[in-house]
């Protein structure tokens, strides 16, 4: 039988440009009181600094979601890591990478999100699914955020 083909894992990669400078992009997911203006709508806790141990709550689903910081290079990149389930990892986590490119002379950001990995399995479809849709809607709420002052999850999910 080959093998040659079998999925072992699933992961995504999301990607989306803002009309900001990618210091400015940065800034808005790193720190707490700027990411909790369009994303953690409950509340961030912790600035993503290499090493921290932070906490992200949304209103929409409730309870704080610990995050812990694995790197930190402002303004270009960060990695997360934090819980799911049918994840590949012992610890049953899953690591997000955040990566801030600067387009036209800084005056826009391709912000790009890639999140891995769950188990080839219906429930870990279905996880990593999720995640990125929820990775998709963030970019979305950071862009309208950042480019014209709205928070695009007041009221979307309930």
């Amino acid at each position: 039988m080959d093998t040659s083909n079998q999925l072992e894992e699933l992961s995504f990669t999301v990607s989306g440009r803002v009309a900001r400078p990618s210091a400015e992009v940065y800034e808005a997911v790193a720190d707490p009181v700027r990411l909790s203006k369009y994303f953690t709508t409950g509340g961030a806790h912790g600035r993503l600094e290499a090493g921290a141990e932070v906490t992200w709550d949304f209103h929409d689903f409730p309870g704080a979601f610990p995050v812990t910081v694995l790197e930190a290079d402002p303004p270009r990149r960060i990695v997360i890591q934090w819980g799911g389930s049918e994840t590949t990892t012992e610890k049953g986590t899953t690591t997000a990478t955040f990566e801030f490119e600067p387009l036209d002379g800084d005056t826009r950001t391709l912000v790009t999100i890639t999140e891995a990995s769950w188990k080839p399995t219906a429930a870990g479809a279905k996880n990593a699914f999720g995640n990125c849709a929820g990775w998709s809607g963030m970019l979305a709420a950071l862009k309208v955020w950042l480019e014209h002052g709205i928070n695009l999850r007041d009221g979307f999910y309930q």
